[in-house]
């Protein structure tokens, strides 16, 4: 190879270099960019999900309920069968310009607080189910829905009012929905929860629920349900006021007289009931108030 020859490699070489080099630099420099935009596209889009819900939310139409489908960007909300055209109408029109952000279904039945460890207890003329047993040191406690705990003190483990199950500890509802009872005979506190086959479950902890999760729920209308996790954090318009944030929203059926009782997963307590629509005939949708909540509000374990 002559001179020449090598003079021409040599800058076709060079040349190739420093395209490449120019490439790696335009490469390092528009990478940050679009990580940048699409942090901004995530930060958009999640701050516009929170205005719809807060939407859905100041337009306060009883018998509703609704969470944030991050997977699908949007908010579902679940209407009952008596929410008209009209009030569907209201909540596409408080949502505004992001009223493309709703996912709007439609759920049988009226969406109620069900007052009529899953077995029946009474008070103040209304019947619930017990949803866990727990305890703080030497004393325990039962855990059960807080529209519950709210209609009496003293609570029964019989209809007629004559078997003392305790004295209600503490209650918060609306916004939460849980309440705790202190037992008045701790040696009746049974950590497991009745299946209504004559058999228990154990419960060994308390976690959090996820969609798609296989969950049973026991209660002293319907016994034991079966069912999946469909939504996380959602919020429930009672009405009258009655509006609950944090719920877990499931397919698992329930019927008045089942609120307060327990929802778990195998040997995890996971729930308490708190209410929905439907019934165990045609199906339903159904939330339940997270347990890990009502634990750390009250500072009691499962056992």
């Amino acid at each position: 190879m002559n001179r020449s020859s090598r003079r021409v490699s040599i800058t076709r070489g060079s040349r190739l270099i420093a395209v490449l080099g120019a490439f790696v630099a335009a490469s390092a420099l528009t990478a940050p960019t679009s990580s940048a935009q699409q942090a901004d596209t995530a930060r958009a889009t999640a701050t516009a999900l929170a205005t719809t819900s807060s939407a859905v939310l100041r337009a306060d139409v009883a018998g509703s309920a609704w969470y944030t489908d991050q997977a699908t960007g949007k908010v579902v909300v679940t209407v009952d069968s008596t929410v008209s055209q009209d009030e569907i109408a209201t909540l596409r029109k408080a949502a505004g310009d992001n009223a493309g952000n709703l996912r709007i279904e439609r759920t049988a039945g009226k969406i109620n607080k069900l007052i009529a460890g899953g077995q029946a207890i009474y008070a103040g003329g209304g019947r619930c189910s017990l949803g866990f047993n727990v305890r703080s040191g030497s004393t325990y406690y039962a855990l059960t829905a807080g529209h519950c705990t709210n209609i009496g003190s003293t609570w029964y483990t019989n209809s007629a009012n004559t078997a003392v199950l305790g004295t209600r500890a503490g209650t918060s509802f609306p916004t939460n929905d849980y309440g705790i009872i202190r037992h008045s005979n701790a040696s009746a506190a049974d950590g497991r929860v009745y299946l209504y086959n004559g058999t228990y479950r154990d419960i060994t902890g308390a976690g959090n629920a996820y969609v798609g999760q296989s969950v049973q729920r026991s209660g002293s209308t319907t016994g034991l349900r079966s069912g999946t996790v469909t939504g996380l954090n959602a919020t429930v318009n009672y009405g009258n006021g009655d509006v609950v944030y944090g719920l877990i929203q499931t397919n698992v059926c329930a019927e008045p007289g089942d609120s307060g009782g327990a929802m778990f997963s195998g040997t995890t307590a996971l729930g308490l009931t708190s209410g929905g629509s439907g019934n165990c005939s045609s199906g339903g949708t159904t939330f339940f108030q997270p347990v890990t909540e009502a634990l750390s509000a009250y500072g009691v374990s499962v056992f």
